[in-house]
C-alpha cells in the first residue's frame, strides 16, 4: 500500500513537472466516492504574482457509478480584501450515448473543466476557492444529498500562454 501511494505520487510529480504552464493545484478525495451536498470543498492559495494572466480549472474524477450526464457546480472565489465572486456552472459529463467525456479507463475518468480564463490576481494575499455541487434529478427542486461516483474534486492554475486568447 505504501509503495502504491509512493508510485502514484512520483508519477503525478513527473507529469506535472513536464507542463511548464502549470503553476499550482490541489484536490480533495472523497473516501466514500460520494460528494455530499452539505460538504463544500475549500481550497486556499496564494497566487505567484499580480501581473500575469492565468487560467483556472476544476479537476474532477468520477467513476462509472456517476449516473448523470452533467454536473452543476457552484464556485465561490474569495479575494484577500473581502470581495466574493460566485458562479453557477454546468458541465457535460457524458455524451448522448452515455459514454463519459473525461479521459480515462472504463471505471475512472479525469475531467479538466474550465473555471476562469485570463484571470489576473490583482490583490496580494490568500484567495479561497469554494466548490459545491448543485446537481439534482429531473423535476426535483431539492439537490441530490450524496452525489455518488465522484472520487475527488480539485483545482489547477496555469499560466496563460500568449496564444490562449485575451491577447
Amino acid at each position: 500500500m505504501k509503495f502504491q501511494f509512493s508510485f502514484i505520487l512520483l508519477v503525478t510529480i513527473a507529469l506535472s513537472s513536464c507542463d511548464e504552464s502549470h503553476v499550482m493545484s490541489d484536490s480533495q478525495a472523497f473516501d466514500t466516492a460520494k460528494w455530499r451536498l452539505d460538504h463544500p470543498v475549500v481550497f486556499s492559495f496564494n497566487p505567484p504574482d499580480t501581473i500575469n494572466d492565468y487560467n483556472l480549472f476544476i479537476n474532477l474524477r468520477n467513476s462509472e457509478k456517476y449516473v448523470f450526464n452533467n454536473i452543476y457546480l457552484i464556485s465561490q472565489i474569495k479575494f484577500p480584501e473581502g470581495k466574493t465572486v460566485v458562479d453557477t456552472l454546468e458541465y457535460l459529463m457524458a455524451n448522448p450515448q452515455g459514454e463519459f467525456l473525461g479521459k480515462g479507463s472504463r471505471d475512472v475518468f479525469e475531467n479538466k473543466l474550465w473555471l476562469k480564463e485570463g484571470v489576473r490576481f490583482r490583490e496580494s494575499g490568500t484567495y479561497q476557492l469554494i466548490l459545491s455541487h448543485a446537481t439534482r434529478k429531473n423535476g426535483e427542486v431539492k439537490g441530490v444529498t450524496e452525489l455518488e461516483g465522484i472520487l475527488n474534486v480539485g483545482y489547477s492554475i496555469e499560466k496563460q500562454n500568449q496564444s490562449d486568447g485575451n491577447e
